[in-house]
């Protein structure tokens, strides 16, 4: 049972890996949350959409909550929000958010990683023209007609709306100045919100590399993604 143990355990851990990374990102999100606008959801729309995220990826509750409590305290962190733009190698737009108790640490570990992996760490809003940011909503698919459902949200911001047969869920984009209204819209409508946040949607791609070269692409993501003060990496490779 060896090597089929050591495989499975592997995988376990970077299960495990990636569920602590995701539970500290949505940790800092609501931290973000409450320090802006309180902690009580109903009068906080971000801390009602990462308490939503939080749980599509079955954060427990009373991490959640501790969070929450953290946040309100005086011992809770203050977290600045910056991104950091740039190219990885073969002309691949890369940006990362980050949530940072230290601007000095972390701009240095990006321009770091940039740097070694063949990149360079642009100007801020040097990617404003490549990535654009919209709100993306992902809900239950409880047997929902989504012709109906489109022409029902189409008043409230909907740009786009496809389906997921295999996850059961059904995606709505909206632009970035309609994300709060889409939001009231499908609370209000009682449908199941499995996550709400803003994304980076590239509007232009990279294309033509080799299988080689975007392996090496992918390892630079995964080395941003592995930083603790980054919260999400976006780039642009079809």
């Amino acid at each position: 049972m060896g090597r089929v143990f050591e495989k499975r355990k592997h995988k376990m851990f970077a299960r495990f890996d990636r569920m602590a990374k995701a539970f500290s990102r949505l940790g800092k999100e609501i931290a973000i949350a409450v320090k802006q606008s309180g902690p009580a959801p109903e009068n906080n729309p971000r801390l009602r959409a990462a308490i939503q995220t939080a749980k599509g990826v079955n954060m427990p509750k009373h991490l959640i909550q501790n969070a929450i409590d953290r946040s309100g305290s005086k011992e809770g962190k203050s977290y600045d929000e910056v991104v950091y733009e740039g190219y990885g190698p073969y002309g691949v737009a890369i940006l990362c958010e980050t949530a940072t108790d230290n601007i000095n640490r972390t701009v240095a570990n990006i321009r770091t990683i940039f740097n070694r992996g063949g990149g360079a760490l642009g100007k801020t809003g040097s990617l404003d023209f490549i990535f654009s940011r919209k709100g993306v909503f992902k809900i239950k698919d409880t047997g929902l007609d989504p012709e109906e459902l489109e022409f029902d949200l189409i008043d409230s911001g909907l740009e786009e709306l496809f389906t997921d047969p295999e996850e059961k869920t059904i995606i709505i984009y909206t632009a970035l100045t309609d994300y709060d209204t889409m939001q009231k819209a499908l609370e209000s409508r009682g449908l199941d919100v499995l996550s709400s946040e803003l994304e980076r949607i590239p509007q232009s791609y990279a294309e033509g590399l080799t299988e080689e070269q975007e392996n090496e692409l992918f390892e630079i993501v995964e080395k941003f993604e592995q930083d603790d003060d980054v919260q999400k990496v976006y780039h642009n490779l079809k």
